[in-house]
């Protein structure tokens, strides 16, 4: 006797259709997903970076003969270059990295699942 003997309890699942765009998970639906939102969160990146830099040179205008606020200003407009260097260095590391390991500079980033 089986005490419980369902092979699916729940039935089929289907994928929205909003993520239907993106394909299957056999043909790399998944990676294209992921993919769409790393670029759209550096070009987050790049719109939070404009608007610091816009910021920070009000900021700069605004200071006066004040030291500490021409200070402040140029710190954020460091850290804010030293940001925009690292969201756009990520994609260059991504490519020499993917070269190096797969031969391929978009390996890593449009990866792509190969089945047989």
């Amino acid at each position: 006797m089986k005490f419980l003997a369902v092979d699916n309890v729940f039935g089929p699942i289907q994928a929205p259709d909003a993520l239907t765009k993106f394909g299957t998970v056999e043909n790399g639906g998944i990676g294209v997903f992921l993919n769409v939102i790393l670029k759209m969160m550096i070009v987050g990146a790049g719109i939070f970076a404009l608007f610091n830099f816009v910021l920070a040179g009000y900021a700069f205008l605004s200071a006066g003969d004040d030291p500490k606020k021409i200070e402040g200003a140029w710190a954020k407009i460091w850290q804010t270059a030293l940001g925009l260097t690292v969201a756009a260095g990520a994609f260059v590391l991504a490519g020499i990295f993917g070269y190096l390991i797969f031969h391929d500079w978009n390996a890593i980033i449009n990866p792509s699942i190969v089945t047989p």
